[in-house]
């Protein structure tokens, strides 16, 4: 007897390595275990926003990890705004409504791209099939958190996102906070939004710590406090600019390192210049990263004041499998205060607060920092294990293939 088909639906893919790349390709790879899957998806963009070379022509097909990855090429700016990224997302889905693949059994897409979610609803339509959504972010909320486009389509955009998901066959969301938004804000049943939270995807540090602070110059008495992965409108790091200054007028032995890439980089390295405190290193290959993650003193979570809802930071899962303190700037009503709390694995400061987290930088520097470390890694491992995801993942299809979500 075949097994039942499914069609995975995203932007975001491998060779990828931040955002939810990392949980879309492993999604993909454990549904395959029990379904025959193949996956549209786009070139690799991202967090560079630009495809990198050995990518050509309009479609191409591969195979990545025993799923048949069929990607198109689309529209990607070199600066995405709430407009031009919108665009983007246009530009994906008019290429993705034709995937050049069989009829499924089941579809599955990914926001917080919208289009394509529209993209795999029609698809579903056009071949009776049902379709899933796995919600990474919440699109509408971001526009109005994040104050997109001055805030002229936030309801528009609330309204598509709500017609959207109330057309799914069935919902993911990623963290129990999120199901809690999308049932009172969206209106869809509570019965329908099943939680599968992201799990730590990365491997432990294996390396000498010490060798490789002194490999990076980080073992000479400062206090190293590291921000890795993208740097967009959500993490709102130029508010951190302040908090930097505050550092270097008091000559404050801290330093604070921001690690990658993203649309804001350039600008926060104009507005950042001159500053003592503040360093950055471009983004690293995955045989060093973890190692250098570990070598910092406290790891940084930065977050746009007023943003409550929209998204579970995906970087927290590193940085717990890193082991060093996390610092979260972040309202405390966000998921990510939740995981934080709740997990033990580092303190909490309100955005836009440089003199608060100046001085919570100055006792994290006193505290016990390894227990904290401690604490982070035991909470992934039991609670954001990969096998239970994949586990949710399948029973989730299960149910959307036999009618019960």
């Amino acid at each position: 007897m075949p097994r039942p088909r499914v069609l995975v639906l995203g932007l975001n893919y491998a060779p990828e390595q931040t955002g939810i790349a990392p949980y879309t390709t492993g999604m993909a790879s454990g549904l395959a275990e029990d379904f025959d899957v193949e996956v549209v998806t786009a070139y690799p963009h991202y967090p560079e926003w630009r495809v990198p070379e050995g990518y050509g022509g309009w479609r191409s097909v591969e195979d990545i990890g025993g799923v048949r990855v069929h990607r198109v090429r689309h529209y990607v700016p070199s600066n995405p705004t709430g407009l031009s990224r919108i665009l983007s997302e246009a530009a994906f889905t008019a290429r993705a409504v034709a995937p050049g693949v069989s009829r499924p059994d089941v579809i599955v897409t990914v926001s917080p791209a919208l289009a394509p979610v529209a993209a795999a609803l029609a698809l579903g339509r056009r071949w009776r099939v049902p379709v899933g959504v796995v919600v990474q972010d919440l699109y509408s909320k971001a526009f109005s958190e994040l104050g997109l486009l001055g805030g002229r389509l936030d309801a528009r955009v609330h309204r598509f996102e709500r017609s959207l998901l109330r057309r799914a066959s069935g919902v993911v969301a990623i963290h129990e906070r999120m199901a809690e938004v999308i049932t009172r804000d969206f209106d869809v049943p509570r019965s329908d939004v099943t939680v599968v939270p992201n799990w730590t995807h990365v491997s432990l540090p294996t390396g000498d710590r010490d060798r490789r602070r002194r490999e990076l110059g980080w073992d000479d008495g400062r206090f190293t406090v590291v921000h890795a992965g993208n740097m967009g409108a959500k993490q709102g790091l130029e508010h951190l600019l302040p908090a930097a200054r505050l550092l270097d007028e008091a000559e404050s032995p801290v330093r604070l390192v921001l690690i990658g890439n993203g649309g804001q980089r350039v600008a926060l390295e104009e507005l950042g210049g001159g500053i003592r405190s503040l360093e950055f290193m471009d983004a690293l290959p995955s045989a060093t990263f973890m190692d250098t993650l570990a070598a910092a003193d406290a790891l940084l979570l930065h977050e746009k004041p007023g943003m409550k809802e929209m998204c579970v930071p995906s970087k927290l899962t590193t940085y717990f499998a890193a082991q060093r303190p996390v610092v979260a700037v972040t309202e405390p009503e966000s998921a990510a205060a939740h995981e934080v709390r709740v997990s033990g694995a580092g303190v909490l400061v309100a955005p836009a607060q440089p003199g608060q987290l100046v001085e919570s930088l100055r006792r994290l520097s006193l505290a016990d920092g390894d227990e904290m470390g401690a604490a982070g890694l035991q909470y992934a491992r039991r609670e954001l294990s990969a096998r239970m995801a994949v586990e949710r993942y399948v029973a989730w299809v299960s149910s959307l293939l036999s009618g019960k979500r």
